[in-house]
């Protein structure tokens, strides 16, 4: 249920405002270009960066995410030629960056029911905030560290 209305969530922030198609204008592409900066270090582009703000709802949304963004942006030619989200990754992000994913999700907070159940346990904001930070900050760190020595070791 949660990746259904995530997905329509991501369309709908994709496909507004109305721009001949250019998902990079749009509400969802504008917030991914502005948090660019902040995660090109780590190998990722603004497509992978609404993956990863999706993600809080869930850890499995990026999936969904990234096959709804790399859907939006396909053009019919690519639907004839059957490009899958696998191969459109490919395109955009290195050995390197897909490492450094894989490292950003083994140490960043689960999801936003994570972050609940914590402040119902502790019965306030101060934990879960604490929490989130450092998980994300050394979530961060090792994302940055893999994709530097995995992008010097194989280039």
């Amino acid at each position: 249920m949660v990746l259904l209305a995530v997905s329509i969530v991501v369309w709908i922030l994709l496909y507004f405002p109305l721009n001949h198609g250019d998902i990079a204008q749009s509400i969802a592409g504008t917030v991914g270009r502005a948090v660019e900066p902040i995660i090109r270090p780590l190998g990722f582009n603004w497509k992978i960066g609404i993956g990863l703000i999706m993600s809080l709802a869930a850890r499995e949304v990026i999936v969904g995410t990234l096959g709804t963004i790399y859907g939006f942006e396909g053009s019919a030619s690519d639907l004839a030629q059957n490009v899958s989200l696998q191969q459109a990754l490919h395109m955009d992000l290195t050995f390197g960056g897909a490492v450094a994913l894989l490292v950003f999700f083994a140490f960043a907070m689960q999801c936003m029911s994570t972050i609940a159940v914590v402040r119902r346990e502790t019965g306030g904001w101060r934990w879960p905030a604490i929490q989130f930070t450092y998980m994300t900050g050394m979530a961060y760190v090792c994302a940055f560290l893999a994709n530097q020595i995995i992008t010097r070791w194989f280039s």
